[in-house]
């Protein structure tokens, strides 16, 4: 008889992703606790198993534990996004080698589609790939296998919790599925927010089992069909394709918390040319253009009655993702929006009314010649393969200022060696 050939869909995770990133680079972290920090090294958003054991916290503020880790002995680095956003790259480059689809989930997870023959067990094959991205990346990863994309998710958190199972779980291959679905509390499943696993709770609905085997009607009464794809995903009924094409985006925003309160015009100035420089640089690499800006600001939340929020919006005439044009409607905003007597915390810049940029519907009193659109656009894409290939800031605009003292505080930052060729580390051969 010919082999029956079936699908399995794997969720492969980078394991503390942030920290294993830094622990490539640097090899002497290896086995060592370590923590990464927030935006102006606020909280704790990442750890490494070893930090994980001496029972430091998620999302804890720096300032608060920072004696503890310094007793303990655990090191702490700023986050460094170049590295991360290079090496999702660079794992999600590998595993499109190992799967026939591939859906790019987040910064360190991607669902694939894998083939099944037979009903086989496919850890084999789940160790062999995280062996690969071992050798090529340095990078650690656990993975999940299962019928469905809700399975898998499930699958991949079994084989992190499970020491035996190798950081490898084949959902799929089981038996039966129900003793292991209910070790994942209801609040682990995929899907389930906050709201409905307290509903559920209420109902004595305590693990991924009984949500799979409760009444159907009153699910989809509470959920509606959202809820019952949910239910037939862990059931093991695919509902929930791969999404090999991310649809495109309705909004795009760049917003930051400063290092030290902003009390002048220009450097609120200078804030708001940086984050709408690089909301263009985000517009272009999503082939878009903006119809609308906004700019946004407010102080420090926690400042008593003296709190002061604000926002601005302005239409473009012209839909554009050209930076000069965005900078021309962005910096009006910020004076209408400045106080001197309100320290500014924290600004932002919402590109919206997004479109594509194949195709641009003209205005008759804005008139942009195609030669003339042509130009900036060879211009921009110039700037933007310069700033890629030698670091961003390499070209920057007058506007966004040279050293800002707003800037994010990150005294802890270790090198960009995969994206800067200044931080590539010297090997001394004697």
């Amino acid at each position: 008889m010919p082999a029956t050939r079936q699908r399995a869909i794997a969720l492969i995770d980078g394991n503390n992703f942030y920290a294993s990133c830094e622990a490539v680079l640097e090899p002497a972290l290896l086995g060592r606790a370590l923590v990464v920090l927030s935006n102006n090294d606020g909280c704790i958003v990442s750890r490494s198993a070893e930090a994980r054991r001496l029972g430091i916290a998620m999302g804890q503020p720096y300032f608060q534990v920072k004696r503890e880790l310094e007793r303990l002995g655990v090191v702490v680095r700023s986050s460094n996004y170049a590295l991360y956003a290079d090496m999702s790259q660079r794992l999600m480059t590998i595993l499109e080698r190992w799967v026939e689809d591939l859906e790019i989930y987040s910064i360190d997870e991607a669902f694939g589609l894998v083939p099944r023959r037979n009903g086989a067990d496919l850890t084999a094959w789940g160790q062999q790939l995280r062996r690969a991205v071992r050798r090529e990346l340095g990078l650690p990863v656990a993975v999940g296998l299962a019928p469905t994309k809700v399975l898998a998710k499930l699958a991949n958190r079994l084989a992190k919790a499970d020491p035996t199972q190798g950081q490898v779980f084949d959902l799929g291959a089981v038996a039966d599925p129900t003793p292991h679905l209910e070790q994942v509390a209801i609040e682990d499943v995929w899907g389930i927010g906050r709201r409905l696993s307290r509903w559920c709770r209420l109902r004595g609905i305590a693990h991924a089992r009984a949500l799979r085997d409760m009444p159907s009607g009153e699910l989809r009464q509470k959920c509606g069909v959202v809820g019952l794809r949910l239910q037939q995903e862990l059931r093991g009924h695919s509902c929930l394709p791969l999404i090999l094409t991310p649809p495109p985006k309705q909004e795009t925003c760049v917003s930051r918390s400063f290092s030290e309160p902003v009390r002048s015009l220009a450097q609120l100035r200078e804030a708001i040319a940086t984050y709408t420089a690089r909301a263009a640089e985000k517009l272009r690499r999503q082939h878009q253009r903006a119809g609308a800006l906004s700019v946004f600001v407010r102080s420090n939340p926690f400042n008593g009655t003296s709190f002061y929020s604000n926002s601005a919006t302005v239409t473009l005439a012209l839909p554009s993702n050209d930076t000069a044009v965005l900078l021309a409607a962005a910096l009006p905003l910020a004076e209408r929006l400045f106080h001197p007597h309100r320290p500014l915390q924290k600004a932002g810049v919402l590109l919206q009314h997004l479109q594509g940029e194949e195709m641009l519907q003209h205005h008759l009193l804005q008139p942009l010649p195609p030669e003339q659109q042509q130009r900036r656009a060879a211009l921009l894409a110039t700037i933007d393969r310069l700033n890629q290939r030698y670091g961003r800031g390499t070209v920057q605009w007058a506007a966004c200022g040279l050293q800002p003292a707003w800037a994010m505080r990150r005294e802890r930052l270790s090198r960009a060696a995969t994206t800067r060729l200044e931080a590539i580390p010297r090997v001394l051969a004697c």
